[in-house]
């Protein structure tokens, strides 16, 4: 792998999967013991940002599970 002149590689697919690293995802740089490491920033994957997002948003709905889902498949 090269390092281009403006100081750019492309991670192989494969460590990004196993990485959980996605397009736009803020990364990090670390160097230690001789070693250049990357991580993602935070260390939240998108669905983990989503998640904490969404917790809780509709805890102000006066509806049980069984009525958001009858309204949701438009059931009587």
């Amino acid at each position: 792998m090269r390092i281009t002149s403006k100081g750019q590689v492309t991670i192989p697919v494969e460590m990004r999967k196993l990485a959980g690293l996605q397009p736009n995802m803020e990364v990090e740089f670390d160097f230690r013991d001789g070693e250049l490491i990357l991580r993602r920033a935070g260390g939240k994957t998108r669905g983990q940002l989503l998640v904490e997002r969404l917790h809780g948003a509709f805890s102000s709905a006066k509806l049980t599970t069984d009525e958001i889902m009858r309204e949701t498949r438009g059931e009587d």
